[in-house]
């Protein structure tokens, strides 16, 4: 939600400097617009000054006095901080073990519940880049012009679709652990693949006189319509899905190896897209290239059907079941069930349930879950007796 909050900050910054010509003539606004961005690292450079370091990262060097006056300054009492400090000092116990003897680099590549794992969260990485909605948050005012708007009218439309970014957003604190993350995926894949095919159809439009006379009205409305609605499907759902997806399908032990290599594929495809659609656009026109992009949501909307489980809800110990499901499993499950879906949703037939997946059972007997079978266990370590292989009971 803050990052949307930063991109409309950063639209807003570029309408207020637009005509600022203060030092350097008609060329200083664009040096403006650099200048400013100067401001909120410089706040936050003050701000670091007073943060408190990280307690995990004193507790790893064995400097348990610094840790607890660290946890102290966030918690509300010494009860709490002693509390807290003890949990995360076992669960850092807990996490050497793990690391024991092990070459992590290679078990993150070689044991299935951490393949699965980055399969599924460098998807939403790559996805997060490849629906287009970088495309439209760099090039907008350029994509606008080339609707007929004027330079300042492109740059105030520009503004407009930041700030329904972020006030998209907001919902997403509210149904990302309600309506769970995949269903969030399923839902606005196709939403943002019909905005982009709709966009790329209005490009067609007659556009008017080249002088910018007789400018078509509709042509101008639907383009800035159809990136409008992309703006607000995409802020609930991909939007805050990826990076929420990545924190929580790693095992800890592994978990700095799957953030880093998630996050990097973000930002890699991230430059890819903005280096590549001046020419992509160019060569096949703005139709083309939100055609290109929209297929890529089509894509995204088959994969996360068929491969990408939900992770809501779930505690360590059932995330590591879930993970450890096979792709063929995974997708030939969703591929019998998509006669339910459709005898259930479209034309509303009384039909059984469908038998789950996973079995998940919570001991207290109050909450549905999903548990996969035992054959989708696989063990990492030995020595663990059979309660071991039973799904505990936890949530976060």
């Amino acid at each position: 939600m803050w990052t949307a909050f930063g991109i409309a900050l950063g639209f807003i910054v570029c309408v207020a400097f637009q005509n600022v010509t203060i030092i350097g003539g008609e060329n200083s606004p664009w040096r403006w617009m650099m200048a400013s961005t100067s401001v909120p690292p410089l706040v936050v450079m003050l701000q670091v000054y007073f943060c408190p370091e990280s307690p995990r990262w004193y507790m790893e060097r064995g400097r348990f006095d610094k840790a607890y006056r660290s946890v102290r300054r966030l918690r509300f009492s010494g009860v709490q901080a002693t509390r807290d400090m003890y949990y995360a000092y076992k669960l850092l116990e807990i996490e050497r073990g793990e690391r024991e003897g092990r070459n992590l680099l290679k078990e993150f590549f070689t044991v299935r519940r951490n393949r699965r794992a980055a399969q599924s969260a460098w998807f939403c990485m790559f996805m997060q880049q490849f629906c287009g909605v970088n495309v439209i948050a760099y090039y907008s005012t350029s994509i606008f012009q080339n609707a007929r708007y004027t330079l300042s009218e492109a740059l105030l439309v520009s503004m407009g679709g930041g700030i329904i970014n972020f006030l998209f957003a907001i919902p997403a604190i509210y149904t990302i652990d309600t309506f769970g993350r995949r269903n969030l995926l399923l839902v606005t894949f196709p939403l943002m693949a019909a905005c982009l095919f709709f966009t790329a159809g209005t490009f067609q439009i007659d556009a008017g006189n080249a002088d910018g006379e007789n400018v078509s009205k509709a042509r101008i409305g639907c383009i800035t319509t159809g990136l409008y609605l992309f703006m607000a499907v995409y802020s609930p759902g991909l939007g805050p899905v990826p990076f929420t997806y990545s924190a929580e399908a790693f095992p800890l032990h592994v978990r700095d190896i799957g953030m880093a290599s998630s996050t990097a594929i973000t930002w890699g495809f991230n430059f890819i897209i903005s280096l590549t659609w001046p020419p992509l656009s160019k060569k096949i026109t703005d139709t083309g290239g939100f055609c290109w992009y929209g297929a890529w949501n089509v894509f995204g909307w088959i994969f996360c059907y068929f491969l990408l489980p939900e992770t809501k809800n779930l505690t360590l110990e059932e995330l590591d079941n879930v993970f450890n499901v096979t792709n063929r499993e995974h997708a030939g499950y969703y591929t019998r069930k998509l006669p339910w879906y459709l005898k259930k949703y479209i034309l509303r037939k009384d039909v059984p349930p469908f038998p789950p997946l996973y079995e998940f059972a919570g001991n207290d007997g109050y909450y549905p879950q999903e548990k996969p079978s035992v054959r989708h266990a696989e063990r990492h370590t030995t020595g663990h007796s059979s309660e071991d292989d039973q799904v505990l009971t936890g949530r976060h």
